[in-house]
This record gives structure tokens, C-alpha cells and sequence, in this order.
């Protein structure tokens, strides 16, 4: 028990000095300071013989003057053992705990307040109990274990707790002693007169302290020890580089040394070699931790590996190379030669400089597989780059070193990979590319694309000269509108034509069949089997292209459709027949041959062929007329179809021709007053343009005014002029071999693109149709309309000079 005890009685009455942010505990010996206006005035008050006062925690700190309800209930009995006064206004006092209390009343509010208070006894076990015992023992241990693991504890406490063997003197010195307790713990403790209630609160709180500390020390203990590594290891590598220093072999040297060999066994032009040293020697006085020091080892190791005198040691063959392209090609004679006739040269004269060759041709007729068997016929490394949709001039030329991450362009990465300086290098998309405010791709190409120029090429990120005139460059589009004039007259144009029927099942039974089977994992001629018949419906009613892309992924249906049948349980082989076809594709999705007939029954309807970047097609040209309202003035003539600018002029062109030459036509010149013309090309959706259906819409307007149907199975193509002269087109394979897949017997063409078709179509494509070749639209008239036209025209035009009434001879191929 406290032996200050009795100096504490029932209802006696202390004057009150609250406290804010501590807690005074019995036994305690504390300064505190007082500076508050009614705090100083109470010690003040004391007499010599009235020293003791209650010492009382205020709940909220910020309050300046706390009334009895803004005070914690329980608080200390304390003695004033000295007051100091300080130069300043504040009071010094040393207070000794003496014992708990509880406020009962206050009796007594200004100056300062004044309670009436009653002592708080301690409650111990009323006899001997071990747990008690040993709960004492572990709340000294853990508290001397928290002293040793602390450093700004003082030692001298583990001592002090040691010769505490009252538990309620330890339970107050710990609370106490202990900084890192919150206030409102330290508060609940006072207020807990049951002792072991009180030693398991703070064995807790120990505890959770001590675990605390011991992860505190954990982590410091880690962390001094990956300093200390590291600064081990940062003195013993300042160690190793002088003593490597010393020897003439250290880390930066040996990497130098590596480097400045292969400098010098890369094969560098001189120029090149003495740029590459002089960046060597600017390398060597970079601290490696410097961020230009990577810079410039990575310039030098980009220069290093580029191949620089590394090329292709395969020896040409021009027969081997004509096998490898007929096995991998069918057709395609005219690229082929061209091809050959390059390996020839280069056979006979090593230094060749390679050409720019530029496939041009519809989709899926095979320019990419081209180059790929071109660079195997020549025994060289294959590198492909996609120019569509590039935007960016640095993706050809590449970066300055100035900019964070810069690499060379595309040209010197592709000739990188090909670890070779003659690679056939394929560019694909060419007419495709883009520009922007990044710059011109296609300007940046001129350079690239001219072997003049391409033997100093520098690309910005090296700002070296490399010789790409080993390299064979090829070009791949769809066409040779959007290419710049500039650059595409650096190119050699090549065009691959679309397929015709027949050759498209040749090509099927070669090569697609077999690899869509292989895909599958069906065997030809085991599970399925494709007839002629069978793969002629698949070409003609469910493809309607120029390449083969559309063909192989129809058999790719039929295949996955055979295996999920095999997988399944199937046995056999299934012959693909026409019925199988339908069965397994669905509908039909073109019949084009019967649309010939029975669009052109009715006047008006004329068939015109065109080229497309998809290969060529046919278009039905559609005349009508309708009668005038009297308000509404002259005939109107009305054109629609997405035709653009081009193909509209040649629309009035037609017009006009037909106005002029009406009487000859049988046409009363009054009709063109009395009627609203509209001409329409079908198939609105898809944009049109170009001169070349100029005497399709010319017949259509005659067969509408004179009523005579034009004659089936018939096409054309030409341009017109208002004299009457048919002019020549481009494009004439494309277009007889549409016309020739859409069911054409019969075409008109102009006559001076009679050389082109007897040289660019070969002869067994033109045979089995009819080619009139024309120089007036006279003639055209002639073979579209027949003799009905004929009958209706004046005898007078057989003598007109000039109208080429003399119909041209038809050709049967």
C-alpha cells in the first residue's frame, strides 16, 4: 500500500492544476511547466504548509480554460516539492505523485479551480496466486527487453525495474517510463485500480512494442547491410579498375579493344572506318556512367554490324533458278523472263548494279511469293517491309542520334537482319504510303529506289554512306496512280495480270489443294477429292477476283467442313462435285453469265469493261428517259452510278456526239427536247472513274432513242471523242480476261490497242471469243446493234466521208 495514503481523506478539498498531453502516475517525480493565467495564480496561492494539489489530464488539449466536464474523473494527488521561477512569465514546478483520485465535486471555479476529491485504493489479490506472480515477471521482462532494444532509453531503468518488487509501483513506474504510450492509454491505466487487469493491459502493450522494434531492427539490420554491400562492392570494383589500370586491363578497355577489332575486321569503306575510330576515341573519355557513353556505344555497334562487305556467296543458275520459279509460279511468263534475263547478266558481270523491278497487279495474283521464290532462285536473303499507311520519312531514313531513342530506318534495319549487303529486299504496298507533317516517305524513297544514288545512302541515324546498289529491290501495288511520277520513274514496272478460269484451277490443283489439305490434315485423293467440274462451280459461282486469295479460302471451307466430317467418323473419299459444292458453300453467290442476257434484253443497256485495282470487271451502263414537264423547261440529263469527274465528261461527250449525228442515227432531233435522259452505272456503292466507257454510254444512248436492244453477250470499251473517234485504253488483259469470266462472246475494242492484245494476251485466252477492232463509233454501232440499226439509218450516211461505215473485219481468236 502507498504510505502517503493517509495524507489523502475522504472529501477533502485540493485546488485542481489540469494538464494537457501527460499523465502524472503515484511515485512519479516530474517537472512540469504552468504558464496558464489561473494555473500560475493557484501555485501561487499555496501556503509553506499546503503542498499538495490534484493533477488532473484536460480531454482536449486545445482548451484553455477546461471546466470540470472538459476533465478526466481520475487524476493524481501530487506534492510541490520546488517552484522556479524563470526569467520569463512561466512557473517551473517538481511534482511527486502520491496518489490516485477521483473528482467528486467542484466546489470552487475562479480564480482557479478547486474540488472536493476521494482516494483510490489499488486492488491486489487477496492471496498468494502464481499466475499473478509470473504475469509481474513478464511484464519486467518485456519492459527490460524494450529498454535494451531502444538506444534513447537510459540503461539505469533496466536496474531501477529490477529492484521493483511491488506490482503496483512497477505497473506505475512502467506507464511512466515508457514514451511511446498514448495518452488515452496511459490515461486507462491510471483509471484501472484492478493491479493484474492493469499488468495484462500492459503486457500487451509491451508486446505489441517489442514485436515493433524487433521489425524496426529487422529492416534497418537489412538495409545497413545492403549499404554495406554496397559500398563493399563499390570499393573493390574502384579497387579492381586501379589495379586493372595499373595492369592495361580493365572492363573499359577490354570493351574499347573488342570494339576497335571490329572496326577493323567489318569490311568499313575508309570514310566510314575513320567516322567509326573517331566515335571509338570520343567513346574512351565518356565516364561510363555518363548517358552518353550507351549514345555512343550503341552508334558504334549498329556501324559494326551492319554486313559492309558480307554478301550472298551463292553461285547464279539460271536453270536451277527457272526451275525453283515454274515450280513455285504458273504463268506469270513475262516477269519470269524479265527475272531470268537479270540472273543472265549478273552470271556474266558480277558488279551489276540491281534493278528496281515494281510488280503492279490486283490482289492475290501473287507479288509477294514472288519476290520470296525470286530471293530463293538467287540463293540470297529475304527482307519485307510494309510501306502501307507509313506516314513517317524516319521510318525509311531513320532518326538523329540527338533524339532520345533513335534507331536507324527500316532500310538498314531489314539489311541488318539479312546480315548481307545484296538481300532481295521487298517493299510492299508501295502505293500505299502516306504523308504527314512528319515528312514524305515517298520523297525519302528517291534516294532508296535509284541505283545512280543508292551506292552513298545515308540514313540519319548513322550519317555514313552504305551501298545499297547490291541489293535487288522489288515494289509491290495495286496500282500506279498514287505512286509519285518521280518515283515511279526509278522503277521498272512489271504488271501481273488476273487469272483466267483455267488457270486458276491449274493453280488450285497444284498448289492450293494440297496445301489447304496439309492444313487440314486430310490427305488428297484419301478423304477428299476435287473434281472438274466441282472446282470450276467453286471459280465461277463463289469467287469473282483476279488473284486466287478468295479461291483458297473457299477450299479452306470445304476442307474444315471435310475434317469436322472425318474427325466425326467419316470413312471414304469425298468427290467434290457441284452438288457437294452447293451443299457445303451455300448459295451461289454469282451469275454473272445469265445477267448478260437478261440485262440486255430492254434498249438502253449496254456492257462496258474496266479496270479496277482488284483487276478488270464489267459494268452495265443504263440509259432511260422519261417525258418532260411543260414548266420544267430544256430536257435535263441526269448521271449517277459514284461516277467521278472523268467518266461524266465522257458521259456528255457521248451525248453530244449522239445530238450531232441524230439524223444519221434515224433519230428525230426534236426527241432530245421532248425527253429527261438518265444514265446509271449499277453497283452505286463502288466509286467509278475514267474515259475508257465512252462508246459504251454512246451506244446505250442509241440503243434507247432508236429502241433496238444491243446485242448479247457483246462488251466494249473506248473513249470517245465529239468527233466520232474511238481512242485507245489501257488495261486491255484485265478487261478481256473479265470479260472473259463474266461469260463475253464478243468485245469491241479500239483499234489501236490491237498490238496490246495480240502481245499481253496470250492466244489460248483469246480463243473461243470474237475481237472487233474499231476507229469510229460508227463501227461500234455496228457490232453492238447489228443490222436492225442498219435499216433505220438514211441511205445518205453510206456515202458520208469519215463516219467508217465500213465495218472492221471481227477477229475470231
Amino acid at each position: 500500500m502507498n504510505s502517503r495514503a493517509d495524507e489523502v481523506r475522504k472529501g477533502q478539498e485540493l485546488s485542481l492544476l489540469p494538464v494537457r498531453e501527460m499523465v502524472l502516475f503515484p511515485q512519479a517525480l516530474i517537472p512540469i511547466t504552468v504558464g496558464r493565467e489561473g494555473s500560475v495564480r493557484l501555485i501561487q496561492s499555496l501556503g509553506p504548509d499546503d503542498r499538495m494539489i490534484a493533477i488532473v489530464t484536460q480531454r482536449d488539449p486545445r482548451a484553455e480554460r477546461p471546466g470540470p466536464g472538459e476533465l478526466h474523473a481520475v487524476g493524481t494527488a501530487a506534492l510541490i516539492h520546488k517552484v522556479v521561477r524563470p526569467p520569463n512569465d512561466n512557473l517551473l514546478v517538481f511534482l511527486e505523485g502520491v496518489q490516485r483520485i477521483r473528482v467528486t465535486e467542484a466546489v470552487q471555479y475562479e480564480p482557479f479551480l478547486r474540488v472536493r476529491v476521494e482516494p483510490l485504493e489499488d486492488v491486489l489479490p487477496a492471496a498468494p496466486d502464481p499466475e499473478f506472480e509470473a504475469l509481474v515477471r513478464h511484464v519486467r521482462d518485456l519492459f527490460q527487453e524494450i529498454v535494451s532494444a531502444t538506444p534513447n532509453l537510459s540503461d539505469e531503468l533496466q536496474a531501477l525495474v529490477s529492484g521493483l518488487d511491488e506490482p503496483v509501483r512497477l505497473s506505475d513506474f512502467i506507464a511512466a517510463s515508457l514514451p511511446t504510450l498514448s495518452m488515452q492509454l496511459r490515461q486507462e491505466l491510471l483509471e484501472t485500480l484492478d493491479v493484474a487487469a492493469r499488468l495484462k493491459r500492459l503486457a500487451a502493450e509491451l508486446t505489441k512494442e517489442l514485436e515493433v522494434l524487433r521489425l524496426r531492427s529487422k529492416i534497418q539490420s537489412e538495409v545497413q547491410e545492403q549499404v554495406n554491400q554496397s559500398q563493399r562492392e563499390y570499393l573493390l570494383r574502384e579497387q579492381m579498375k586501379a589495379i586493372q589500370k595499373e595492369l592495361g586491363d580493365s572492363d573499359e578497355g577490354q570493351e574499347i579493344d573488342e570494339l576497335r577489332k571490329k572496326i577493323d575486321s567489318a569490311g568499313m569503306p575508309e570514310e566510314v572506318r575513320k567516322d567509326a575510330l573517331r566515335e571509338l576515341n570520343r567513346l574512351q573519355k565518356i565516364p561510363q556512367a555518363a548517358a552518353e557513353y550507351t549514345v555512343a556505344r550503341t552508334y558504334l555497334e549498329w556501324l559494326v554490324a551492319l554486313p559492309w562487305a558480307t554478301s550472298s556467296a551463292a553461285e547464279v543458275d539460271v536453270a536451277r533458278a527457272e526451275k525453283i520459279l515454274n515450280e513455285d509460279h504458273y504463268d506469270l511468263e513475262k516477269v519470269k523472263q524479265r527475272i531470268l534475263e537479270y540472273l543472265a547478266v549478273f552470271q556474266l558481270k558480277r558488279d551489276l548494279k540491281g534493278p528496281i523491278l515494281c510488280f503492279v497487279g490486283p490482289p492475290g495474283v501473287g507479288k509477294t511469293s514472288l519476290g520470296k521464290s525470286i530471293a530463293r532462285a538467287l540463293g540470297r536473303k529475304f527482307v519485307r517491309i510494309s510501306l502501307g499507311g507509313m506516314h513517317d520519312e524516319a521510318e525509311i531514313r531513320g532518326h538523329r542520334r540527338t533524339y532520345i531513342g533513335a534507331l536507324p530506318g527500316q532500310i538498314l534495319q531489314g539489311i541488318r537482319r539479312a546480315e548481307t549487303n545484296d538481300p532481295v529486299f521487298m517493299l510492299d504496298e508501295v502505293d500505299k504510303l502516306g504523308r504527314d507533317f512528319r515528312g514524305d516517305p515517298a520523297a525519302a524513297l528517291l534516294e532508296v529506289l535509284d541505283p545512280e544514288q543508292n551506292h552513298t545512302f545515308r540514313d540519319h541515324y548513322l550519317d555514313v554512306p552504305f551501298d545499297l546498289s547490291k541489293v535487288l529491290f522489288i515494289c509491290t501495288a495495286n496500282m500506279l496512280d498514287t505512286i509519285p511520277p518521280a518515283l515511279l520513274d526509278r522503277m521498272e514496272v512489271l504488271e501481273l495480270p488476273g487469272y483466267t478460269a483455267e488457270e486458276k484451277a491449274h493453280i488450285a490443283r497444284q498448289y492450293l489443294i494440297p496445301k489447304q489439305a496439309r492444313e487440314h490434315g486430310l490427305e488428297v485423293d484419301q478423304h477428299i477429292r476435287f473434281t472438274e467440274d466441282g472446282l470450276g462451280e467453286i471459280i465461277r459461282r463463289y469467287t469473282h477476283e483476279a488473284g486466287v486469295r478468295n479461291l483458297e479460302r473457299e477450299l479452306a471451307t470445304i476442307c474444315r467442313k471435310r475434317a469436322k466430317q472425318v474427325a466425326g467418323g467419316a470413312t471414304g473419299v469425298l468427290d467434290v462435285t457441284p452438288e457437294v459444292v452447293r451443299e457445303l458453300l451455300g448459295v451461289p453467290r454469282f451469275r454473272i453469265e445469265t445477267e448478260l442476257e437478261e440485262r440486255t434484253r430492254k434498249p438502253g443497256v449496254a456492257v462496258a469493261v474496266a479496270w479496277t485495282p482488284a483487276g478488270g470487271d464489267i459494268l452495265f451502263v443504263e440509259a432511260a428517259r422519261m417525258a418532260r414537264g411543260e414548266a420544267r423547261g430544256r430536257g435535263e440529263f441526269t448521271v449517277t452510278g459514284q461516277v467521278k469527274d472523268v467518266m461524266q465528261e465522257s458521259m456528255r461527250a457521248a451525248l453530244t456526239w449522239v445530238r450531232a449525228n441524230a439524223d444519221l442515227l434515224g433519230i428525230d432531233p426534236a426527241e432530245f427536247e421532248k425527253w429527261d435522259l438518265h444514265i446509271h452505272v449499277p453497283a452505286g456503292a463502288v466509286p467509278k472513274d475514267g474515259p475508257s466507257a465512252g462508246v459504251t454510254m454512246a451506244t446505250a444512248l442509241v440503243s434507247l432513242f432508236t429502241e433496238t436492244p444491243v446485242r448479247p453477250y457483246v462488251a466494249m470499251t473506248g473513249e470517245i471523242t465529239l468527233t466520232g473517234h474511238v481512242l485507245p485504253v489501257g488495261g486491255i488483259k484485265e478487261k478481256v480476261l473479265a470479260a472473259r469470266r463474266s461469260g463475253v462472246r464478243e468485245m469491241i475494242l479500239p483499234a489501236e490497242n490491237e498490238p496490246n492484245l495480240l502481245e499481253d494476251v496470250p492466244e489460248h485466252l483469246r480463243r473461243g471469243m470474237k475481237f472487233h477492232f474499231v476507229k469510229t463509233i460508227d463501227e461500234v454501232l455496228e457490232h453492238a446493234l447489228g443490222a436492225a440499226l442498219a435499216l433505220r439509218r438514211p441511205v445518205a450516211a453510206a456515202a458520208r466521208p469519215g463516219t467508217g461505215n465500213q465495218p472492221a473485219a471481227a477477229r475470231p481468236q
